[in-house]
């Protein structure tokens, strides 16, 4: 490594240390809101998943007594 050449490794971290230069990190009050939202679609869909679920172990149930 001559001719004033960095070690792959430490080019690798250069960049990564570049890039988060870029990132704009959200305000709390952003954060917050799209916290909340995520928590509450995953909750939403959880219930949507469990509801099909019931009705499909239902109907197995009924198609195989």
């Amino acid at each position: 490594m001559s001719n004033g050449e960095k070690a792959p490794v430490t080019r690798f971290f250069d960049g990564v240390k570049a890039e988060f230069k870029k990132i704009i990190w959200p305000d709390q009050n952003t954060l917050l809101k799209q916290s909340v939202a995520v928590v509450a679609v995953s909750i939403v869909i959880g219930a949507i998943i469990a509801l099909i679920d019931t009705v499909v172990q239902y109907g197995v149930n009924f198609l195989t007594m």
